[in-house]
């Protein structure tokens, strides 16, 4: 659970029992329905992580709603959109392990999440994350009903695959941005969850064997155990 959902909660809760005592106790229900639906909106499941490498996960739940290529920081890449609705769960989570090279606050608009346009021109929060020698880009996108974004880290900081780094509060959007020789693993329509489904396999390049004893008979003993 989210510690927001308390707080919300704890007001309803507050203001159903003030409506009961100046009125009847039947006008505090909606009230208190009201404080149940904010402890399940703000619920915050714990997800099982692959540990795939080059595996980019979902940053949030919700339904694939675009895949496409993009320009961003001068190179084309595959973007994949998915749309929130009230009814998932809105906490965000790092698609990819590596450190937080950038964060980039954009005020906007609030325009239906589902919009293309919207991933330009609303209010979003841009996260650039570099790990294993790839850098992938994540944005917490407002919609029409949310009205904070929020992020729990900075430029810096180093965040796991799957690992929980805020939410959008209310419907909302994220965008994935990564290298276009991604092997997509998801297709439109489809109903994912935040950490746990994979969207993309990004090629994973092998360390280079060094040999221990750097002479010509040392390279050819690595080139050996090679074949």
């Amino acid at each position: 659970m989210v510690r927001d959902g308390y707080f919300y909660a704890a007001g309803c809760v507050l203001a159903a029992v003030i409506t009961a005592w100046l009125t009847h106790w039947p006008f505090g229900v909606p009230l208190l329905l009201l404080a149940a639906f904010f402890l399940w909106f703000f619920r915050d499941p714990e997800r099982l992580i692959t540990t795939i490498p080059g595996a980019v996960v979902s940053p949030g739940d919700g339904k694939v709603t675009d895949i496409s290529f993009v320009t961003a920081s001068e190179k084309s890449r595959y973007r994949i959109s998915i749309f929130l609705n009230v009814f998932d769960v809105h906490v965000n989570r790092s698609p990819i392990a590596g450190i937080i090279r950038d964060v980039h606050y954009q005020k906007g608009k609030f325009l239906n999440a589902m919009g293309a346009n919207s991933a330009e021109e609303n209010e979003q929060n841009i996260v650039t994350v570099e790990g294993d020698g790839r850098t992938v880009i994540f944005k917490q996108i407002a919609g029409l009903i949310a009205r904070r974004i929020v992020f729990n880290l900075k430029e810096g900081d180093y965040v796991a695959r799957g690992q929980r780094v805020g939410l959008i509060k209310f419907g909302s959007r994220v965008d994935v941005l990564f290298d276009r020789d991604a092997a997509i693993q998801v297709k439109l329509g489809d109903r994912i969850k935040g950490g746990q489904t994979v969207l993309a396999l990004l090629p994973v390049q092998q360390p280079v064997a060094q040999p221990l004893d750097d002479s010509p008979k040392g390279w050819e003993k690595v080139e050996r155990e090679a074949r």
